[in-house]
């Protein structure tokens, strides 16, 4: 029996298309890695540092991606990823090639559901990497949770909204614990 997970992405967008998104991702288990929390100010551990600093890389990676806002917190961290068209004005569009699974159904699956070069998955995806490898390098115990929150940022008013969400998120953590991380949007 074959088993897929469904796709927690907008069904029908491309996620290499120029927009701003608001991202979230959750450590495993929601284990508490990048720090604490006192008095409304973010404490880092040194994986807090990290996925800090490799967060900051991923325009040196990608060349269509800028940052704006972003907060690591105990056990999540939350930013907004633009990404933005090549010098000609156009979104880029790239495609994967299996070679060792050409002309079966397996190779057209694993296409559809293979983060796209370029694209805002591709990012996440290389970013959670080069944390967990720098904290498998130093002994940390980590891991992240499988998949990440997304939201298409579609208004200026919705981005501004955001970004104080994100700059709040530490002073606000005592009562959004009870909450789920990604209710408000």
């Amino acid at each position: 029996m074959e088993y897929w997970r469904k796709s927690i992405r907008l069904d029908g967008w491309d996620y290499r298309f120029p927009s701003f998104y608001f991202i979230t991702i959750c450590t495993k288990d929601r284990i508490h890695y990048f720090g604490e929390i006192r008095d409304g100010v973010m404490g880092l551990t040194e994986q807090g540092c990290a996925a800090w600093y490799f967060w900051d890389q991923i325009p040196d990676h990608f060349d269509n991606v800028k940052l704006d806002a972003f907060v690591v917190m105990p056990n999540h961290v939350h930013g907004i990823i633009q990404i933005i068209p090549n010098e000609n004005g156009s979104h880029s569009v790239g495609t994967l090639h299996a070679t060792s699974l050409q002309n079966t159904g397996l190779n057209n699956r694993m296409s559809e559901i293979s983060p796209k070069p370029k694209s805002l998955s591709a990012a996440v995806r290389s970013y959670k990497s080069a944390v967990t490898r720098w904290c498998n390098a130093k002994n940390y115990e980590f891991s992240w949770q499988s998949r990440f929150y997304d939201h298409i940022i579609r208004s200026q008013k919705s981005l501004d909204n955001i970004r104080l969400y994100i700059e709040m998120n530490p002073r606000n953590w005592e009562s959004d614990q009870e909450h789920s991380i990604n209710s408000q949007f």
